[in-house]
Parts: C-alpha cells; structure tokens; sequence
C-alpha cells in the first residue's frame, strides 16, 4: 500500500539524519539530553507537516519560476508559529533550545520534503510523508540525546527543575563521561548508530 510505505519509509529505510544526514545541525547541537532531542523533534514534524500541507494544496497556484522563495515563506511562518507556542507554554525548552528553534525555518530537511514530495503529491500523502519523516527525525534525535544524556550525566529525563531519573550509581554520577555531552560526543554517538545501522542492512542483503 503506497500510503503505508510513504508513512514508514522515514522511519529507518530513507531516516532523514541516519540514512540521508539531513538536519546534522540540531542533531548535533540540542541532543545534550533526551528531553531536548524530543522537544526539538515534536518542532520539526510541526513544521513540516503544516508546510507540506500548504505547498501541496498550492502547488498548482504556485508559479515555477518563485517556488523556493514560496516555500521558504510558508516553513518561515509555521517556523514563527511554533517558536511563539514553545516561549509560551514550554519557556524551560525554549530557553535550552534557544538559536535553534528559529533555525527550523532553514533545516534542510522541510525543503528537501516541500521540493522533492509535498510540490508533486496530494494533500493526503504529503501528510504521511511529513508526519513518517518527522517521526523519524524526532525518533533519531531522542535515540542520540538518550545515550548522550545517560553516558554524560548518569541521568535520563533531566528538564528543567526536574533532575531526572538516575540510570547508573552516584559514583558514576559524580564522575561521568562528560565528553558525551560536549560537542565531540555528539559526533561520536552519531558516527557510532550510523555504523551499527549500516551494519544491519548489510547483514540483511
């Protein structure tokens, strides 16, 4: 069925961070914890699938010649909205998200979906499309802040005044790998899910 495939493919078979590396930059810079990686994650699908909405209802309206600037208005405006959501109801992840959240308006990967499926497909399917890579995105993303935030601080489902659940011992605690959640470790636990990742399909074929 071409409408379960186009909701699953996200998932793991075209995952927008693991398979097509788009979207490293918040990947990389908010996923210190899980709940940032989640947060970020529920942003992203918002956007992408209000924009794919739009463009794909009004793609037969939309002159070829300006439908990148179209495009870049209706992620910009979506992108405002759900900045605005998040400063007021969520301050706590609005103020650890920070730069990133008006960053969305830009993320590779809502373009990529607007040009290549959303501007050529109906309102129904752009929606699975949207919501299935969204779901992965924000999947991948709590995937890498989980492991950073248990390896780096011991913890897991730290936000806010909330110190979260211990994983490890108060001995770990105390003296973890704080090189999980500095930059480097980013890179790291990224690089390493890839190659476990690639190694399944392989052993697949």
């Amino acid at each position: 069925m071409k409408w379960l495939t186009e909701f699953t493919k996200g998932f793991i078979k075209e995952n927008p961070i693991f398979v097509f590396l788009l979207g490293l930059c918040p990947t990389l810079a908010v996923t210190t914890s899980l709940m940032n990686g989640l947060g970020m994650g529920i942003a992203v699908t918002f956007v992408l699938m209000c924009s794919n909405i739009i463009i794909s209802s009004l793609k037969d309206l939309i002159p070829n010649k300006v439908r990148i600037p179209c495009f870049i208005v209706v992620i910009a405006a979506f992108t405002t909205v759900i900045e605005l959501l998040i400063e007021a109801y969520v301050p706590v992840l609005y103020n650890s998200l920070g730069i990133f959240i008006p960053l969305i308006a830009v993320n590779c990967l809502i373009f990529a979906r607007a040009e290549s499926f959303a501007s050529r497909n109906n309102v129904f399917l752009s929606i699975l499309d949207g919501l299935g890579m969204g779901l992965g995105f924000t999947g991948a993303l709590v995937l890498v802040g989980g492991i950073r935030e248990i390896l780096g601080t011991g913890r897991l489902f730290e936000f806010g005044e909330y110190p979260g659940v211990a994983i490890f011992n108060e001995a770990y605690q105390q003296d973890p790998m704080l090189i999980f959640i500095l930059a480097p470790g980013a890179f790291i636990t990224l690089g390493v899910l890839m190659a476990m990742i690639n190694v399944l399909k392989m052993k697949r074929r």
